[in-house]
């Protein structure tokens, strides 16, 4: 579904990725996990078009997709959710899940995915009214997750989901992403806390530095003694 062939890309002049290559196959959750600073970001910037490849290609579906706009990229069905989560935050909850349906023009297909989000986040429910800013940073981030869905995508990225979040409700967010998955989307999860993105993933790739240092399923890699040791602190 998705091909990243060697993408290098630089941030604020200084190169962040290396000839990265990556694959999703449809369906799959896969995980490109690693240390803070080893390109993760830069790497799914560059997929969804936040950043441009010095070189190297991304496709989805077959078709090639380097350098297009961030919205056009969104239309052929790739959401992304940033590591900042971009909410609106004077606006309620309600209006945020609104504009990630600002594609399509029939209220009913609008709407079409409320359910489904609703069954992830019985929480937004509660708060349709309440303005995003007044959420905790796991309610966040849950209508950050949502308001992509409404999208309806094929494919789902996601920047370091975990990332101030209360503990507790990490695991709700994790597996939030199994559930997208089980529901016919295929996601892709760049994401610092390498072990619980390893539970829930098919695959992963490991970057440091830039580059990928490591590939493969995920069962494998946690039973990696080089990447317990380093990675997992066992």
């Amino acid at each position: 579904m998705l091909s990243v062939r060697e993408v290098t890309t630089a941030y604020k002049g200084l190169v962040a990725i290396s000839q990265v290559s990556i694959e999703v196959e449809k369906g799959e959750i896969v995980c490109v996990a690693g240390a803070n600073g080893a390109g993760k970001s830069t790497l799914i910037k560059s997929i969804a078009g936040a950043e441009r490849p010095r070189s190297g290609s991304v496709a989805f579906d077959g078709e090639t997709i380097t350098g297009l706009a961030q919205h056009l990229i969104t239309a052929r069905g790739i959401a992304y959710v940033p590591e900042n989560r971009r909410l609106f935050p004077r606006l309620s909850v309600q209006d945020n899940l609104r504009l990630g349906s600002y594609m399509f023009r029939g209220k009913a297909d609008r709407e079409q995915p409320l359910e489904f989000v609703f069954s992830l986040f019985p929480r937004l429910k509660e708060r349709l009214e309440q303005r995003a800013e007044t959420l905790s940073g796991g309610e966040q981030q849950m209508l950050a997750i949502g308001r992509a869905l409404m999208t309806r995508p094929r494919l789902l990225m996601l920047d370091e989901p975990s990332q101030g979040i209360m503990p507790k409700l990490v695991s709700e967010i994790f597996q939030s992403v199994k559930k997208i998955r089980d529901a016919g989307m295929t996601v892709l999860i760049v994401e610092q806390r390498m072990a619980e993105c390893l539970e829930i993933a098919d695959r992963a790739y490991i970057l440091q530095t830039g580059r990928v240092l490591m590939q493969g399923k995920s069962a494998d890699l946690m039973d990696n003694p080089d990447v317990r040791k380093a990675y997992l602190g066992l």
